[in-house]
Formats: C-alpha cells, sequence, structure tokens
C-alpha cells in the first residue's frame, strides 16, 4: 500500500497565487462606480468653472457701473443762492417774456446744482423754501435725453416733460454762471416767472427714460406733463389741484406749477 503527502509549503503557494488571480479579476460595479465619481467630479468642475466666470464677468461689469456713475458721475457741487423781485410774468410760447420795471420786493432762493458736462446733466435741489407755496425738489435736465424730470419731495411723485431749452441753460453755460456766482464776479438780481404744467398721463416704464431720470424716479409714481397752453379744451380759469416748485438753471428765477386735471 503506497502512502501519497502533500507538500504544505505547495499548497499554500497555491493559495496565494490562486488568491492573487481573483485579486486582478475587476469586479463590474467598482468599474461603474469609479467611471461614474470622475464623471461628477467633471461636473462638479465645470459647474464651478462656469460659476467663477459668472461672478467675475459681475464684478467687472458691477465695479464699471460704479465707477461710472459715483466716481466719474460726482462732478462739482455748488450751493448758490439767487434774490429775485416777485412778480407774476410768464413763459408763453417758448419765450421768456422780460419785465421792463421791476419792483422793490426781493426774495431769496437757493439750490444745490451739480452738473456733468460730459454727461450734459445738470442735477438740482430746491430744499424746504422759506415761504410756504413752494414744494422741494429733486430736478435732472437730461440734455442728451431733450427730458426734464422733476420730483416733488413733499409728494414723492415724478413728473417728467420735454426740456425746455428756452429756460434752462446748457451745462458749460450753466457752470460758467455758477463760477461767476461763487466767485462774486456775478451777482443776479433776478425776476419771477411762471409755467403751468397739466398731468397728462402715468409711465409705467421709466428704464425707457434714461439712466439719470430712471435713477431719480425708480420705484415712484411718475407721469408725464404738458404745458397748459398746448392741452386743448382747457378753460384758463379752470380751477385746478397744483403744486409749486422755485427754481433757477437761468438767470431768472422759475415757478414751476404743476397741476391735475
Amino acid at each position: 500500500m503506497v502512502k501519497l503527502t502533500f507538500n504544505a509549503a505547495l499548497g499554500q503557494k497555491d493559495l496565494k497565487k490562486d488568491g492573487k488571480e481573483e485579486a486582478l479579476i475587476p469586479d463590474e460595479r467598482d468599474v461603474e462606480e469609479g467611471v461614474r465619481i470622475r464623471q461628477q467630479s467633471r461636473a462638479w468642475c465645470w459647474c464651478m468653472c462656469l460659476g467663477l466666470a459668472l461672478l467675475l464677468s459681475g464684478v467687472v461689469v458691477g465695479g464699471a457701473y460704479l465707477y461710472r456713475y459715483y466716481f466719474l458721475a460726482e462732478g462739482p457741487v455748488y450751493f448758490c443762492g439767487v434774490d429775485y423781485m416777485e412778480e407774476d410774468y410768464m413763459i408763453q410760447e417758448e419765450e421768456v417774456m422780460v419785465p421792463e420795471d421791476l419792483p422793490s420786493q426781493l426774495r431769496r432762493i437757493q439750490e444745490t446744482v451739480r452738473i456733468l458736462e460730459d454727461d450734459e446733466v445738470e442735477f438740482i435741489n430746491v430744499p424746504v423754501p422759506e415761504f410756504s407755496n413752494s414744494d422741494p425738489a429733486d430736478i435732472v435736465h437730461d440734455f442728451n435725453r431733450r427730458l426734464t424730470a422733476y420730483l416733488d419731495l413733499n409728494l414723492n411723485k415724478c413728473y417728467v416733460i420735454p426740456l425746455n431749452t428756452s429756460i434752462v441753460m446748457p451745462p458749460k453755460d450753466f457752470l460758467e454762471l455758477l463760477i461767476n456766482i461763487k466767485a462774486g464776479t456775478y451777482l443776479p438780481q433776478s425776476y419771477l416767472i411762471h409755467e403751468q404744467m397739466i398731468v397728462t398721463e402715468k409711465l409705467d416704464n421709466v428704464e425707457t427714460l434714461g439712466y439719470f431720470i430712471y435713477s431719480l424716479c425708480k420705484g415712484k409714481d411718475t407721469y408725464k406733463l404738458q404745458r397748459r397752453d398746448t392741452v386743448m379744451g382747457m378753460q384758463k380759469r379752470e380751477a385746478l389741484d397744483c403744486h409749486k416748485i422755485r427754481h433757477f438753471e437761468n438767470k431768472f428765477v422759475v415757478e414751476t406749477e404743476i397741476c391735475n386735471l
């Protein structure tokens, strides 16, 4: 009878070899999971790159707007006042009716003015006047858009009308006038003229009025104005609900009366 025996070392060696061969065979589930992880990593990478690009573009655009409208737009500010005669003269057909004989009684009006020559825009702030029959206001004259906007600070309402160049000095000329007033070389003793405006319709889309007027009127009820003498069917003595704004952007003071039909 023959007895067969096996070397224990050979048996262990075979087992180890088998284990190595099994380890070299990849699991299909592990491969799919690895591919999925790589795809997700790439997707997250693209999302992060896109988000950073959008963030950087927003910073650049926002910085440009801030620089344009908060740094470049900061022009010299003038605190001005003029004395004027209390009289009743009207503006007719885009012409200023200058009085020949001025009375002796004087009133004084003060305002803050800022002018952007490059943009051809004038900003005027009229504080609460000493007399009670006039409202404080912010006014923008945009010569590029050919528009004027009044913000009545008592009513918190905006009113827009085509720019009247017979009343409003161009920015360069108005700036020269203000410089002369400040230097004391020209101290105007002016007179008062009147203009009357009628509210005709509400404006819902103020974005089309340009950046400067939009900045003044955004979030506020905004209305279109028309001169009373151009409104058809109106009677001269018709009673209206009106508010007045006294201001100057020329060598005379203007009382703008804004009335509701």
